[in-house]
Parts: structure tokens; C-alpha cells; sequence
């Protein structure tokens, strides 16, 4: 199978019917072999009534409901794990993505042998203040804290060998940051292009100014399971290295002033009313409690179980 098509959608029952007819033009007119996988994050209006008909329509439609919104990570991860194509296309349901990209995006993976192709949304449609300037600052932020060069993170019109989607993990709110994840995994050959955002047509968008600060702690957790991840005693420990030498060197301090009154015969005061001490103190503290985050960190990273992240209440030609 050439392609398999992920969208993940929240109550975008007007854009549905029109969104597959395009898709089907363009599988159509270039031959392709295809599967378009419809994930329904807990939508409350009729959009798996819907997806049950495009279904029964045409079998290269699939579908899978959510029980409840669990997120568009989950809704990925779900889609990853059915998908059977060479090439796998993510794209969003709302129509501001164009299936006509496909095409070229698949030849991007295929015949440039890219692990991965992002799209770029360079002219949006979106307000200036409201999406445009955070979303700017918020890829620089990405781009120096990952080392991943790309231009717009958060556009979801990508492409992916199917090995890529296969050895990665997308879970929490990471599917802005899933060409990190690929790296991570050692997909380094990431490319990108240019691809046309449309105006909204139907409905109002389901993301709102929350995503931007969400995406920024999400790329602070990102920068850290990447860096130490794995090892999350290198950081805690060093961390604790550090406090447990000022606190040893205060209390050395501590004693070196005490004796050094003591024999010039100058009045000693208690050391509970030298300032030091409870430098020395503080550090010692923190510098225990760090090396403690670093062994549960070790502990819970060989003990851990992959929980379920969502729950699939119906599933259609699956």
C-alpha cells in the first residue's frame, strides 16, 4: 500500500464529506493505493455518523472513536499503530490543509529518501497577533532548544516513512514536537517544504492562546527526556554534586572561624548564629533531596509500564 492518510478530528461534521471527496480526486488521479484513517477524538456532533458512512461508502475508509477527547497526540498514536501504508500523510479535518500537497510530499519521502517532511505554512490565514507572532516566537524557541531546523513545528501536514511512526512514542500534547521524536529515535534526515494554508471554512478553531504556553512547557519536558531522559541521574545527581560541595566548604568554613577564635582567644559564638551554618544546612538538604529525584527518576525508568492512554470505544474496517 503506497499511502496511508492519518486525520485526527474534533466536530468538523461539515468538513468531512468535502475533505474525502478531495482526498479520493487526488488518490485517484495519481493511481495511488490508499487508506485514510479518520480518528475521532470525542467528537459530540456527528462526525462518526459520518465516518460510518464515508466508510460503507468506500472501503479505503477507516475509523476509530475515542470514548471521550483524549487529545491529538493520542489521537496520532492511535492512528500510527493501524497504519499499513509505506508512507504515512498526517493532516488535520478541517480543510486548511490541501490533499493536493500529498503528491509531492510523497515523492519527497520516496524518491528524496527524506525520513520525514514537514510542511511549512509560510503565508497563513490566521490573525497576526492572535497565531501568527507567538507562533514565530514559539518555532525559534523550538528550533535553538531541539536543534531541528524547521520552520513551523505545529503545522500538521506531514509525511513519514512508516519504520519512522513506528519507533516512536507520541503521547501528552508531544505531536508539535514529533520530527524531536524522530530525531531522538535516529530519523535525523528531516526535511520540509512549503505547503498552502487555507482559511477556515467551516467552524471555529479548537485551539486557542493555552496551546502556545502549553507548547512551551511541553518543549522544556521534551528538552529534558531527550537530554537526560534515559539518565536522569546525570542531571539530579550533578545538581546534587554541587550543593553537597558548598555545603562541605561552608562547614569547613564554619570550623577553620571557630578555631581560629578560639585560639586568638577572641568570644566564639554558637554556630547556630553563624550564617553559614544554615547555608551549609540548605545545601546538604537540597543536595539530598536531588539525589533522591535522580534514584526514583532511575527507579521509575526501569519499572515503568506502558499504560493505556485512551480508550477506542468503536473501530470501522480495521
Amino acid at each position: 500500500m503506497n499511502l496511508s492518510i492519518i486525520i485526527p478530528l474534533l466536530n468538523e461534521q461539515e468538513s468531512l464529506p468535502e475533505l474525502h471527496q478531495w482526498i479520493v480526486k487526488v488518490m485517484t488521479t495519481h493511481n495511488y493505493s490508499y487508506e485514510v484513517i479518520f480518528i475521532d477524538d470525542g467528537s459530540t456532533d456527528e462526525s462518526w455518523e459520518i465516518i460510518e458512512q464515508l466508510s460503507k461508502e468506500n472501503q479505503n475508509v477507516k475509523g476509530i472513536r475515542f470514548l471521550t477527547n483524549f487529545g491529538k497526540s493520542q489521537a496520532l498514536h492511535a492512528g500510527f499503530a493501524k497504519a499499513k501504508g509505506d508512507v504515512i500523510i498526517t493532516m488535520d479535518a478541517d480543510l486548511q490543509d490541501s490533499p493536493e500537497e500529498i503528491p509531492d510530499l510523497y515523492n519527497m519521502v520516496v524518491n528524496q529518501n527524506y525520513d520525514l517532511v514537514s510542511g511549512w505554512k509560510k503565508k497563513r490565514y490566521d490573525s497576526v497577533v492572535g497565531k501568527n507572532l507567538p507562533s514565530k516566537l514559539f518555532n525559534w524557541a523550538a528550533r535553538k532548544t531541539s536543534g531541528v531546523q524547521l520552520n513551523d513545528f505545529n503545522c500538521g501536514l506531514k509525511a513519514y516513512k512508516n519504520i519512522v511512526v513506528k519507533n516512536i512514542e507520541v503521547s501528552g500534547e508531544m505531536h508539535r514536537y514529533i520530527p524531536v521524536l524522530a530525531k531522538n529515535a535516529g530519523f535525523g534526515n528531516i526535511g520540509e517544504k512549503v505547503v498552502i494554508h487555507q482559511a477556515r471554512k467551516y467552524g471555529e478553531s479548537k485551539f486557542g492562546m493555552s496551546r502556545f504556553i502549553n507548547g512551551f512547557l511541553d518543549l522544556i519536558t521534551i528538552w529534558f527526556l531527550s537530554k537526560y531522559g534515559k539518565r536522569p541521574m546525570h542531571l539530579f545527581g550533578a545538581g546534587g554534586v554541587v550543593m553537597f560541595l558548598i555545603g562541605f566548604v561552608s562547614t569547613g568554613l564554619i570550623i577553620t572561624l571557630k578555631l581560629v577564635k578560639l585560639y586568638s582567644g577572641f568570644r566564639t559564638v554558637l554556630v547556630t548564629e553563624n550564617p553559614l551554618f544554615y547555608i551549609a544546612l540548605t545545601a546538604m538538604i537540597i543536595g539530598s533531596q536531588l539525589f533522591l529525584a535522580g534514584f526514583l527518576g532511575e527507579i521509575i525508568l526501569r519499572t515503568k509500564n506502558n499504560e493505556e492512554r485512551y480508550k477506542i470505544s468503536k473501530e470501522v474496517n480495521l
